[in-house]
C-alpha cells in the first residue's frame, strides 16, 4: 500500500481513482472530490476542508479525523466505510451507501445524513442538529447512542436500537420492523404509520404518541405525564408500568398500565373497536 504522510491538497480531484492507499496527517483543502472513484483507501488524523472527498469509493477506513462545515456531503454512493475516533462537522453526510461502521463518532450538525443507506452500525454515537436523519434506511444496528433532531428513521425497515436516547419528534413514521430496547424516546407524534414498532423497557414522552401504528408493541414501558391521546387507531399490546395520561380510541388489542388518567372511547374509533383497557 502506498503512504502520504503530512501533505496538503487542495482543487479538483488531486488524488482521483487511487487504489491501495494510505493517507496520515493529509490535509484535504478546499476544491471538489479529492477521492473519488477510489479503492482500499485508510485515512488516519487527516482533516477534510473541500466538498465531496469520498464518492464512488469502495473499501475504506477514516480513523482519528476531522470533517469541517466546507467538506459537505462527504460520502455519498461508497460502500464498505469503517469510521472511527471522527468528529464530522458537515451536514448531508453518507448518502446511497452500503456496509457502514461509525463508531466513536460525533456529528454536530447531521442534517440530512445517513440516507437511502443499507446495512449501517453506529456505537457510541453522538448527532446533534439532525433532522430527517437516516431516511430511507434499512438493516440499521445501533448501541450507546445520544440523537438530537426531528423527523428521524422516517421510512426505514429492520432498525434494532439498544441504548439510546432520541429527542425527535416525528420518529419512526412509516417506519417497518423497528425494536427499540432499554431507551428514552422524546418527542410528539412518536411511531405514526409504523408497522410493527417494538418497544421494551422504553420511557415514552410528547403528546399523541403511536397513533395510526400497526401491530405496535410495547414491552415493560413507561409514559410521561405529557404523553397524552396515546394509541389513536392503532392495534396494539402494550405493558406500560405506572399511569399512561390518556388513551384515545385504540382500534384492537390490549393495553395494560398501571392506571389510566382519562379513556376516551367515541364514535370515531376505528372498527373492529375491541381494543381490551386494563390495569394491573
Amino acid at each position: 500500500m502506498k503512504s502520504i504522510s503530512n501533505q496538503e491538497f487542495g482543487g479538483e480531484r488531486p488524488l482521483f481513482a487511487s487504489r491501495d492507499l494510505r493517507l496520515e496527517n493529509v490535509t484535504i483543502h478546499a476544491g471538489e472530490s479529492a477521492l473519488k472513484e477510489c479503492r482500499n483507501i485508510e485515512a488516519i488524523g487527516c482533516r477534510f476542508e473541500g466538498k465531496y472527498p469520498f464518492w464512488h469509493n469502495d473499501g475504506f477506513v477514516v480513523r482519528d479525523c476531522l470533517f469541517t462545515e466546507g467538506a459537505r456531503a462527504a460520502l455519498w454512493y461508497s460502500r464498505g466505510l469503517r469510521m472511527s475516533d471522527t468528529r464530522v462537522e458537515a451536514p448531508k453526510m453518507f448518502r446511497e451507501m452500503e456496509d457502514l461502521e461509525l463508531t466513536n463518532v460525533e456529528l454536530p450538525d447531521a442534517e440530512e445524513t445517513l440516507w437511502h443507506c443499507r446495512r449501517v452500525s453506529l456505537k457510541n454515537v453522538r448527532v446533534e442538529r439532525a433532522d430527517y436523519l437516516f431516511m430511507h434506511s434499512e438493516h440499521i444496528r445501533i448501541a450507546d447512542y445520544r440523537q438530537q433532531g426531528n423527523y428521524s428513521f422516517q421510512y426505514c425497515r429492520d432498525v434494532e436500537i439498544c441504548n439510546a436516547e432520541i429527542h425527535s419528534k416525528d420518529a419512526f413514521w412509516s417506519s417497518e420492523d423497528v425494536t427499540v430496547y432499554d431507551s428514552t424516546l422524546d418527542g410528539e407524534y412518536l411511531g405514526w404509520h409504523s408497522k410493527r414498532l417494538r418497544l421494551v423497557n422504553c420511557r415514552i414522552s410528547g403528546t399523541q404518541p403511536l397513533c395510526y401504528a400497526h401491530d405496535l408493541v410495547l414491552e415493560n414501558c413507561t409514559m410521561a405525564d405529557d404523553a397524552d391521546l396515546a394509541f389513536e387507531c392503532s392495534s396494539v399490546r402494550a405493558t406500560i408500568q405506572g399511569p399512561v395520561r390518556s388513551v384515545k380510541n385504540p382500534m384492537t388489542g390490549s393495553i395494560t398500565a398501571g392506571s389510566y388518567g382519562e379513556i376516551i372511547l367515541d364514535e370515531h374509533a376505528k372498527a373492529p373497536a375491541d381494543c381490551r383497557i386494563e390495569t394491573f
